[in-house]
């Protein structure tokens, strides 16, 4: 019998690898199975590239099965060698709880933690932290093999380039972790991103070694990746995080609503929960009327209300209005500040004559060529536009005395700062 939810995420393109999809299936379709997916805290908010995991894992919560959500507070004290190529810098235990409760917030606003299968919030510091050295040895290190270690992709990788014997170890870390859930939250499956294979597949042959025959697999969900071949996740202003003081709402709307048309429907896919339908709607609306953007707006609407709120939508969506408009009277000083982070800024001390002032912010690079764009009504002050060219800058124009926006022609801005 054909499982839904599988069916739901192969059409999604969720599933890279699975370690025995017939068994798999014959699971979800005979319980509710207890899924763990993980995380370290490696910073205090996770970003949109931990997104695609976590959302798969929520999908399988959706379909009544139990979501396990563990933050690494053991782990993030050593340090994932997968995907990287260089070791990564301890941090002290204080600066890893405090990450570790930075995180915690996150996963209470993409998980339903109540009810019959309410998530299951858990931290590997609980049982890893009481692991002694010799007992690390004995009960779990003379299960691993070290040429069974070398053949991970995570480890030969780092051959050549160097990997510590602290980070070598990472691997049976995490092993131990599923083997835990295993027994403590009947916990069967692990769920992880691509370059996580390694460390679950390790998970399941310790298991078996220490164990014997246990009823556990393993899934990835695939690395997202861009058509143009650049790297999923960063801005302009560096990676968007889920943290809305590191990356605002408004921020984090505008990311998405600027997806390419050829990464639209596959974003849909991945990060929302719209049915197929939905998507094959705004499939057709790309094909046929992509000057319209329904698919971006629709995506970046939902993946902004599952990472924040309601409220938090409206409100980037409001700006992003009012800034389309040109209608700076709407929107508060940090509401413009938020709006204008990526233009050109620059510092006037003196100049209040617009010639001089577009001078010497940068705006216009001759006092002659300064003229012609005011004339010729290429200059906008705050929104409004000024043709005078003896016009003089006064406090109305600076917003709440902190800064202008100028505007030269459509759609060059610039924030001008005051000493």
């Amino acid at each position: 019998m054909t499982n839904e939810l599988l069916n739901d995420l192969k059409w999604r393109g969720l599933i890279y690898q699975e370690t025995h999809p017939e068994e798999i299936e014959a699971l979800l379709n005979k319980e509710s199975v207890s899924i763990y997916c993980g995380a370290d805290p490696t910073a205090d908010s996770l970003h949109i590239g931990h997104l695609l995991p976590f959302l798969t894992l929520r999908r399988f919560q959706a379909h009544g099965h139990r979501p396990v959500v563990l933050i690494g507070g053991a782990t993030g004290m050593i340090g994932d060698p997968s995907g990287r190529t260089d070791e990564r810098v301890l941090q002290t235990p204080e600066m890893v709880q405090h990450n570790v409760d930075g995180i915690k917030k996150q996963m209470e606003q993409l998980f339903d933690f109540s009810g019959d299968n309410g998530a299951i919030r858990v931290d590997n510091k609980d049982w890893l932290g009481q692991i002694d050295l010799l007992t690390f040895l004995r009960d779990y290190g003379k299960h691993v093999g070290v040429n069974y270690m070398l053949g991970k992709d995570s480890i030969q990788s780092r051959l050549e380039t160097g990997i510590s014997y602290t980070e070598f170890t990472y691997t049976i870390l995490q092993a131990i972790d599923f083997g835990h859930l295993n027994k403590a939250h009947d916990v069967k499956i692990q769920l992880g991103g691509s370059d996580q294979w390694g460390n679950i597949t390790s998970g399941l042959d310790l298991m078996r070694r220490m164990y014997g025959e246990v009823e556990a697999y393993g899934i990835t969900v695939p690395l997202v990746t861009k058509a143009d071949g650049k790297k999923f996740g960063k801005s302009e202003s560096g990676a968007v995080w889920l943290d809305r003081t590191k990356t605002s709402p408004y921020e984090f709307y505008q990311f998405w609503i600027n997806t390419p048309d050829a990464d639209a429907i596959k974003f849909l896919k991945y990060f929302t929960f719209l049915s197929k339908e939905e998507i094959e709607a705004l499939e057709t609306f790309l094909e046929t009327e992509p000057h319209l953007r329904k698919a971006q707006k629709a995506l970046a609407s939902e993946v902004t209300k599952l990472v924040h709120d309601e409220t938090a939508l409206q409100d980037a969506i409001r700006i992003t209005d009012a800034l389309f408009k040109g209608d700076l009277s709407q929107l508060s000083a940090d509401e413009i500040r938020q709006g204008f982070k990526d233009v050109p800024q620059s510092t006037v001390s003196e100049s209040t004559n617009l010639v001089d002032y577009l001078v010497e912010a940068g705006v216009s690079p001759s006092k002659r060529q300064s003229r012609e764009d005011i004339t010729n009504g290429a200059i906008s002050i705050n929104g409004e536009k000024v043709t005078d060219t003896a016009y003089e800058i006064s406090a109305a124009d600076k917003i709440e005395d902190e800064f202008t926006i100028i505007r030269r022609g459509k759609k060059k801005y610039f924030m001008v700062n005051y000493k």
